[in-house]
C-alpha cells in the first residue's frame, strides 16, 4: 500500500493530499530511509512522521483499503512511550 493512503486510512493524517505534502517536505521515514508519498509499505515497517517539533514513530502492524474510526488504530503500535496521536 502506498504510504501516503496507509497514512490518511490509518486517521495519522487527517487527508491524503496532507499526507502526500509532508511526505514531499521530507517529515516522513520508512525504515530509516527519506520516503516519498508512492513508498509501498507492508507489515513490520518502522514509520517516523514529524508534525512541528513533535515526531510519531509506529509501526505497520496489518493493512486495510478501509476502516471505521474505531479500527484504525489496529492498523499501527505507536513506539516510544507514546499513547496516542494527540
Amino acid at each position: 500500500m502506498r504510504l501516503d493512503k496507509f497514512l490518511k486510512v490509518s486517521r495519522i493524517v487527517k487527508r491524503r493530499t496532507l499526507a502526500k505534502e509532508v511526505c514531499e517536505r521530507g517529515l516522513v521515514v520508512v525504515n530509516d530511509r527519506p520516503a516519498k508519498a508512492g513508498t509501498t509499505v507492508k507489515p513490520g515497517d518502522m514509520v517516523s512522521v514529524m508534525f512541528g517539533s513533535r515526531r510519531v514513530e509506529f509501526e505497520v502492524l496489518k493493512l486495510a483499503d478501509n476502516v471505521p474510526a474505531k479500527e484504525a488504530r489496529e492498523l499501527y503500535r505507536l513506539i516510544g512511550g507514546n499513547e496516542s496521536l494527540d
